[in-house]
């Protein structure tokens, strides 16, 4: 015979406690660290993997509260087995108003950045579990670049960073960029940027004297200014760049809703190519869909080749539509996502890059696809096709077949 033994009120609060326990330990997953007492480790440094560095393994992370609520060190320090070379960071920062969560950072920086890529400030505060376009780069740039920054809240829903850095750039392929009748092969870049990231319709509520973030709401706006000075702390260049970002939803129910995400950038005077704009392509250089194979981005343009398009002014248009999940049984719902993307770019004085060819965006490119997702463990399969003015003469070479990857930490 079994007695059934009541909870006292000291089990309910423990059952309670572990559980807040477990929320708070899942969503520092989700942000991208996994919680220690004094130190946080930021999981992006664990394993990476590109075409340069082949597998690039390290360790960082941020201290915590625990640490200091007015004190933070930012560091990490990782190895790429294919380049044989340690790269790393030396960080940290104070705060210097707790209401505004305002902070001053310095960093000093000796690593590799992606030739074309553009980055928002605001961006690092929001962390992509897994970022699959990582896998098949192969055009990067040495940086080594001193930094002091700004974070300020101006509100819940509008954050801002504004740093001043200097660089020393020196591409890791044959290039050179030719100016005033002289060729770069390396140089020294001097920035401003200023950066926000506006989110209107996110909501808030206190929670046990804490601001937690209860809704994320759509649209979201993302602004952000560059300027380079020659002649400043040794500047080679001149130049101004402006990008921006959108991303909004439109939902028709819990389950089905179109993303549509607009970007746009351009850049006016003497910019090299390794801070102008690829499109974010996500295709090798292969012969066969079947060497091509590999894993789809989140925002990339998988039918485009890798370093195939640069411009100085671009805009992408990628719209996603969420089908309703086949209920399989409970746990087993397999999602369709039918997708379709556009870029359109062009380029002033190409002539400039020099030892480099690559083609411009000024006719519309144009894709389309879908992918069924959480097939298996959270794999999925993607197929894209290339159409349009940029369309190529054999059929395979327009078609991109990949894996997808999508993981809920809940």
């Amino acid at each position: 015979m079994f007695s059934q033994t009541p909870k006292t009120e000291q089990d309910s609060l423990t059952v309670e406690n572990d559980s807040i326990g477990k929320s708070e330990y899942l969503k520092q997953l989700g942000n991208g660290y996994f919680p220690t007492k004094f130190l946080d480790i930021d999981l992006r440094y664990l394993v990476k993997f590109n075409q340069y560095e082949g597998f690039r393994t390290g360790l960082g992370g941020v201290t915590n509260d625990a640490f200091s609520k007015r004190y933070r060190i930012n560091s990490y320090v990782v190895y790429g087995f294919k380049d044989h070379r340690f790269k790393y960071k030396i960080g940290g920062g104070f705060r210097v108003s707790a209401s505004s969560d305002t902070w001053i950072n310095l960093s000093y920086t000796d690593d590799l950045q992606e030739t074309g890529s553009s980055t928002f400030l605001t961006d690092k505060r929001f962390f992509s579990f897994f970022e699959p376009r990582l896998l098949n780069i192969d055009l990067f740039h040495k940086h080594i670049t001193k930094d002091i920054s700004i974070e300020h809240k101006f509100s819940n829903h509008l954050l801002s960073e504004t740093q001043f850095a200097v660089s020393k750039i020196a591409p890791t392929y044959n290039y050179a960029y030719r100016i005033d009748d002289m060729s770069y092969r390396s140089f020294d870049i001097s920035t401003t940027k200023f950066s926000l990231q506006w989110s209107p319709f996110n909501k808030f509520e206190l929670k046990e004297g804490e601001l937690e973030q209860t809704k994320n709401g759509f649209p979201k706006f993302t602004l952000q200014f560059t300027q380079s000075f020659r002649n400043v702390l040794n500047g080679d260049f001149s130049f101004f760049k402006t990008d921006f970002r959108t991303i909004h939803r439109f939902v028709f129910n819990d389950d089905v809703f179109t993303e549509a995400t607009l970007t746009s950038g351009f850049a006016i005077g003497d910019t090299p190519l390794t801070h102008l704009y690829h499109a974010y392509p996500n295709n090798i250089t292969k012969e066969t869909v079947l060497q091509r194979f590999s894993v789809a981005g989140i925002n990339s343009f998988e039918t485009m080749y890798f370093n195939e398009f640069f411009s100085d002014q671009f805009t992408t248009l990628q719209l996603k539509h969420f089908v309703k999940p086949f209920k399989i049984t409970e746990r087993y719902r397999p999602q369709l996502v039918l997708i379709s993307r556009f870029a359109i770019g062009d380029m002033n004085h190409i002539d400039r890059h020099e030892n480099i060819s690559f083609g411009t965006l000024s006719k519309g490119y144009s894709e389309a696809g879908f992918e069924l997702n959480k097939l298996l463990f959270g794999f999925g399969l993607s197929f894209a096709y290339r159409y349009g003015a940029y369309h190529l003469p054999e059929f395979t070479d327009n078609l991109a077949a990949k894996f997808t990857f999508n993981v809920n930490l809940e």
